[in-house]
């Protein structure tokens, strides 16, 4: 494939929910250009983007897709990302490097949540929108209603610039409002021709007003048009691309990506009104402790972002970057300054789904691959050397939900973790974390779907099979009155005997305190190379646990009196005289169970703000406030069980139909009520 100036390369983000058609979209618009000769059908798994297993089976995009087209003597860098929730993170770093984000929204659905959520987020970035409305060829489709729907969630920035000739199974083509012209197919041929009779008056109403829409946006256009002047088609098309380099006017074509219906048009529009990478602001990047702006420029020194990683168990670690500056040839070396090493792009391509095309550049602005990086990660900067510039990293989501996994075959363990590892690279959503007071290895991902992805991932690109079992909530035990004790051991094996006898006092300590030890022996009652025995036999008991098992917090110990033997008394005897006074004390001291609480921030609509704040009531959770965000939702600070979030992140999406996102992190330890002791698992679970 050959190379493009920045303006002629288009980075295109095909957003919105999942089932809009976004993979059939991208597959039309690559048959489109003659990328393909056959355009495939997700149903059957044949699409360029969704190939791997896990995808073809569910027929959903877990990942995003990359699928360069040239169209006009234009690349189009079709960035095809998912719309299901468990995996906005691969959604959010394309977005990071399109230049325009693509909502595709289904005339049958209408605009669903992950829309709304994605629209929220592009909004944020500052990145242009455009609506593509599919699936106009299906029964109840309606382009009225998902434009009055896109209009009521987005603003008076919404301005159709096609209109569809036909309903449902008669859809066969468009009207172009900037033109007054209409574009029928048949055949899988277009023509152009006049605006059908029954729908003209329509279609000169909505073309006023879209040209009305258009020339505000120049003044001087504006005055022309109010002095009775008839603006062209290329200066209402120059006009336009203006605002929606802007982000201020949202376009929205229309057509069926399955029938091919309007994807030629929107190919059109994207060469000619869509922004380049030149035409968007500067990148901020950080220099130490000052920030520089980065412009487009492909004759300035070499800038890399790595925002994808795929972990390929054969070819190895493959990372899809953006060139943000100069231009990179092979064998170009750039420095990562997070690692300070040097990384040499041997042989550079660009990725069609699976398929590997060699280029002889990536020119700034253009997205490109490259094989076999030492250590870089996704979200590496690569510089000049000599130059430690960076852009500022995107936080890591927290994980929404966790299963404990364990490998299937005991051999397999550090296997399990090296494959992690990988994927790990490839989705930086994952998290494995080890917690040592359970016992166990705990896989975070954002949803059901994702680590159940994650799991047959690891069993087809490494070998590992896991085995799954529920995430074991980190009780402790502490005390809550003072009791007296006696710990005596005494052994006889014949030769030397086992003899120590501590006395302690254990008495309970303000939460989050941990452990006081207090040596209060006198008249060598036990002698004092034997007191730290004494000490580190509770302390091994307080692990392992006390009288549920779990370990034991908050308590002060102090050792009043003793008894030993010249002959048999030894560190392990006082150490387990320790160990057996202080099982002794923990029964008479009021035993109670700990259990940890989060401390949780929900984001929802306000028409969900009261089916929430119930769960978390039904949850054993204490509402500390409310708040209003800047987005206009509500913003809700509890703290809740741990015990009652370990499956949050789905009752959420059940209860707000996708549209509450929350974070929860740990805030402290709180007595467990006693009727719920029952329920307890054992501490050695």
């Amino acid at each position: 494939m050959k190379s493009f100036p920045p303006q002629q390369i288009r980075n295109v983000a095909l957003v919105g929910h999942g089932g809009a058609g976004k993979t059939t979209l991208t597959e039309a618009l690559l048959f489109c250009s003659g990328a393909v000769n056959r355009q495939g059908r997700v149903e059957d798994g044949s699409t360029t983007t969704d190939f791997d297993p896990e995808e073809v089976k569910r027929q959903i995009s877990v990942s995003v897709g990359l699928a360069p087209v040239e169209h006009d003597g234009h690349k189009i860098n079709v960035l095809d990302c998912p719309g299901f929730a468990d995996f906005m993170t691969d959604t959010e770093a394309a977005l990071r490097v399109a230049d325009l984000a693509v909502f595709v929204v289904s005339a049958v659905e209408g605009v669903e949540v992950q829309t709304e959520v994605l629209w929220r987020l592009a909004a944020e970035l500052g990145r242009p929108r455009l609506v593509f409305v599919n699936k106009l060829d299906r029964e109840r489709a309606s382009f009225e209603r998902t434009l009055g729907q896109l209009r009521e969630l987005f603003g008076a920035g919404i301005a159709p610039l096609e209109l569809p000739i036909g309903d449902e199974h008669d859809f066969r083509g468009i009207a172009d409002l900037l033109t007054d012209t209409a574009i029928t197919y048949e055949g899988g041929q277009a023509s152009t021709g006049e605006i059908p009779d029954e729908m003209e008056d329509l279609e000169h109403q909505v073309h006023e007003n879209l040209v009305e829409g258009i020339v505000v946006g120049d003044d001087d256009l504006m005055e022309r048009y109010l002095d009775g002047a008839v603006p062209t088609v290329e200066e209402l098309e120059a006009t336009l691309a203006k605002g929606v380099t802007a982000a201020q006017v949202f376009p929205v074509l229309c057509g069926s990506a399955a029938r091919n219906i309007g994807i030629d048009r929107l190919a059109q529009f994207l060469c000619h009104i869509a922004p380049s990478p030149s035409d968007a602001p500067p990148v901020a990047v950080q220099a130490g402790d000052t920030i520089q702006e980065i412009a487009c420029d492909p004759t300035a020194e070499p800038l890399a972002y790595v925002w994808k990683t795929l972990a390929d168990p054969y070819v190895g670690r493959i990372s899809i970057f953006k060139a943000l500056s100069g231009t990179i040839r092979p064998d170009t070396v750039l420095t990562n300054p997070r690692t300070h090493a040097d990384e040499r792009l041997h042989h550079l391509f660009t990725l069609r789904g699976k398929e590997q095309e060699q280029v002889p550049e990536v020119v700034a602005g253009d997205i490109g691959a490259v094989a076999k990086l030492g250590d870089t990660a996704t979200g590496d900067t690569l510089a000049p050397k000599g130059t430690p510039v960076r852009l500022p990293e995107a936080s890591a989501p927290e994980p929404l939900l966790s299963v404990a996994i364990r490998p299937r075959s005991k051999g397999d363990e550090d296997k399990l973790m090296t494959a992690l590892h990988r994927l790990q690279d490839e989705d930086p959503a994952l998290v494995v974390r080890r917690v040592d007071e359970t016992h166990q290895t705990l896989l975070g991902g954002m949803g059901e779907t994702h680590l159940a992805i994650v799991i047959e991932r690891l069993h087809r690109k490494f070998g590992v099979e896991v085995e799954t079992e529920d995430v074991r909530i980190a009780y402790r035990e502490t005390v809550t009155k003072e009791a007296e004790a006696e710990g005596k051991y005494k052994k006889q094996t014949g030769g030397h005997g086992q003899f120590g006898v501590a006395s302690i006092v254990l008495e309970p300590l303000e939460r989050g305190t941990g452990f006081e030890f207090e040596d209060k022996i006198v008249g060598g009652a036990i002698p004092r190379q034997f007191i730290p025995a004494v000490e580190k036999g509770i302390l091994e008991t307080m692990e392992r646990g006390g009288v549920h098992g779990f370990p034991i917090v908050d308590v002060k110990v102090t050792l009043v009196d003793g008894k030993f033997h010249a002959v048999d008394s030894s560190e392990m005897s006082f150490k387990m005289a320790g160990s057996l006074a202080l099982h002794e004390a923990m029964a008479q001291a009021g035993p109670v169970v700990l259990e940890p609480i989060s401390l949780l921030e929900v984001t929802v609509p306000m028409d969900h703000q009261g089916d929430v704040m119930g769960d978390l009531n039904a949850r054993r959770g204490r509402v500390q406030g409310t708040d209003a965000a800047s987005s206009g939702e509500q913003v809700i600070v509890a703290t809740v069980p741990t015990a009652e979030l370990l499956r949050y992140a789905i009752d959420l999406r059940s209860i707000t139909g996708g549209r509450g996102r929350f974070s929860a992190r740990h805030d402290h330890y709180d007595l467990l009520p006693q009727h719920l002791y029952s329920k307890l698992p054992k501490g050695d679970e």
